[in-house]
């Protein structure tokens, strides 16, 4: 089995070198070539553009797993891209194919999408990626930066044998007991979008929680508090543990804007929920409060930007 890692922004490149770390063999491929040269240097081998990968890869199956922007950037990579530029000698148009996976993978390869696609689109492209031959899982990964180069959590979906085919890989990628297939073609990233959903609820509360205590009448020393609420309180968790960490950093965390960014995710989760009518009003209403952010950012949208540049590395920006 020969692992290649497509796509080396924050939690691809982590996860290659955690994979490094104990000795598995990685082909990674980037559109940048600065970061292909980065891993190279730390042990990876380097394919420098998408049709060289099969040569570098000395073992089948061939497993690719993409971490790269849903939507379009995963079409791209898949199927393959068409670009347009003028041509010198004509006042006319020149179009130029860009080969995808589906055509330059040998049968039985196997596709995973580590990213956050939307589950429906993942369930398209299992069956296009099926009728070339391939095979493809739709993997949510967790955990953040840390998680990625320390060991992730895995929310797989699709075929059942093929994941088993790569299970001692993703055990590999994963924190003990923290990875598993969960279902059917698009049912991995259903359970991650229901999870960005909780994650937007839960730091929404921690968000109101914190702008209560800084416009509090006394003079509370906010990493003090959020340190005690990390050791035996109800509230106590990976989260807590990461604002209390924030705010050592910066204790009013006068560095953010509070205009908090992100979105997509959320909007998919509370979509689905109105299509299976489940009420979701507190995961509706974070969703709300980060599109509000933008024009009315808080210090609670300042300790919601500041959690997801602690887990993620997040810039603060439009929703």
């Amino acid at each position: 089995m020969q692992t290649v890692i497509i796509g080396l922004g924050r939690m691809g490149k982590n996860i290659l070198l955690h994979l490094l770390d104990q000795g598995v063999k990685v082909v990674a491929y980037n559109r940048s070539a600065d970061n292909i040269d980065e891993v190279v240097r730390q042990g990876a081998i380097g394919a420098y553009t998408l049709d060289n990968i099969p040569a570098k890869c000395l073992e089948q199956p061939i497993v690719a797993i993409l971490f790269v922007p849903s939507g379009h950037g995963v079409d791209e990579v898949l199927f393959g891209a068409r670009s347009e530029g003028a041509m010198h000698e004509r006042d006319q148009i020149r179009v130029m194919a860009q080969k995808g996976l589906v055509d330059i993978l040998p049968q039985g390869s196997i596709i995973i999408d580590g990213g956050n696609s939307f589950y429906k689109d993942s369930q398209i492209r299992y069956q296009q990626v099926k009728a070339r031959g391939l095979h493809y899982l739709d993997m949510g990964t967790s955990g953040g930066l840390e998680g990625a180069r320390n060991g992730a959590c895995l929310m797989v979906g699709g075929d059942e044998d093929v994941y088993k085919q790569v299970e001692p890989l993703l055990s590999n990628i994963a924190v003990k007991d923290g990875y598993g297939f969960v279902g059917s073609s698009g049912a991995g990233h259903y359970v991650k979008m229901v999870h960005n959903g909780i994650e937007y609820a839960l730091v929404q509360a921690y968000g109101e929680g914190f702008e209560m205590l800084e416009k509090s009448p006394f003079r509370l020393n906010l990493p003090k508090v959020a340190s005690i609420y990390s050791h035996g309180s109800v509230i106590r968790g990976w989260i807590m543990d990461l604002l209390a960490r924030a705010l050592r950093k910066d204790p009013h965390l006068d560095a953010f804007t509070g205009h908090i960014g992100g979105g997509e995710t959320g909007s998919w989760t509370v979509t689905t929920a109105h299509e299976i009518n489940v009420d979701t009003p507190a995961i509706e209403n974070s969703l709300k409060m980060r599109l509000k952010s933008i024009t009315q950012p808080s210090f609670a949208s300042k300790v919601i930007s500041a959690l997801r540049k602690e887990w993620g590395g997040h810039a603060e920006g439009k929703v």
